[in-house]
């Protein structure tokens, strides 16, 4: 070995190799942080947004048992249907 490998000068040698391995930490550690986030996702831990369509099929449902008069749901469809 000559004495500029030895001396920490060589191909990765100095203060590039110490950005470079700064570099691809960080890479990696973005890259497991963007895994973990899809897993988590997929697993179902992020709910998606709530349809309105769902809101008022049990907002008819609703009705239809007898848990709100026509008042109410009148006034609540109408929010739903504002808030499209």
């Amino acid at each position: 070995m000559s004495f500029e490998l030895m001396n920490g000068w060589g191909p990765m040698g100095g203060w590039g190799g110490m950005a470079f391995g700064g570099i691809t930490m960080l890479f990696w550690l973005a890259l497991l942080v963007g895994l973990i986030v899809v897993i988590v996702r997929w697993l179902g831990g992020t709910p998606g947004r709530y349809d309105r369509s769902d809101a008022m099929d049990t907002l008819r449902q609703r009705f239809a048992r007898g848990e709100i008069d026509s008042g109410e749901f009148e006034e609540r469809s109408q929010r739903l249907r504002a808030a499209k």
